[in-house]
């Protein structure tokens, strides 16, 4: 029996380690990727230049000062609460996190967070240093680390988004109660890696593991 639960102990050892060693790899993958094409973004395009990829995939430079997809959150103090929030709200998450693998939580589950906390991370750098490190871009390529320093100050940055998937271009019908004939584009808001990956975990355990959570509340 002691033999047993020596083994046993061994064994739920070994999946912590795998799994913490999965989510290391998401959220470091994720966050060089992310970093990496929004720094060619703001080095190599003008604010609102687009490359056209295909007819419902554009590049599109824009910025935000708010929360994901675009939305905005107030003024200079809203940005000071917002990037406030995501602080605390990742390192929050990264000791659920930790908690969750050691208590053995599938593995999906583990991505899922993984994938939320380096998004979370991801939008909350551009916020903290890219206003000091890049000069601005509107009307022109952003410098690297200006002789008279940044667009903006610390927790002040603006984070960079370039995804836009305008998949279906028409109009409202002439019936619609509003926008009658306007133009119709779905899906409209730009983003970025980081919103993608909080996005992608939080429908894969929405969709697959709801009941994880059940047990858990």
């Amino acid at each position: 029996m002691p033999e047993n639960k020596a083994l046993n102990r061994e064994g739920i050892k070994i999946k912590f380690v795998k799994k913490g060693y999965l989510a290391i790899f998401i959220i470091v993958f994720v966050l060089v990727v992310d970093q990496v094409v929004k720094i060619w973004i703001k080095t190599n395009m003008v604010l609102g230049q687009e490359i056209h990829v295909a007819d419902w995939f554009i590049i599109h430079f824009t910025e935000n000062n708010g929360m994901a997809f675009g939305f905005e959150f107030g003024d200079k103090w809203g940005k000071y609460i917002l990037s406030i929030f995501r602080i605390v709200a990742v390192v929050a998450i990264a000791f659920y996190m930790r908690t969750i693998i050691r208590k053995n939580a599938p593995t999906g589950v583990v991505i899922g967070f993984a994938l939320i906390f380096s998004g979370a991370v991801g939008n909350i750098l551009d916020s903290i240093y890219y206003g000091i490190i890049f000069g601005d871009s509107l009307y022109q390529v952003a410098q690297f680390m200006p002789e008279g320093g940044g667009y903006s100050s610390f927790l002040q940055g603006r984070v960079v988004d370039m995804l836009y998937f305008p998949i279906i271009k028409t109009t409202y019908p002439e019936w619609a109660p509003f926008n009658a004939g306007q133009p119709f584009i779905f899906f409209r808001p730009v983003f970025n890696i980081a919103d993608s990956a909080i996005t992608g975990g939080i429908l894969l355990m929405l969709t697959f593991y709801r009941d994880f959570f059940k047990k858990e509340l």
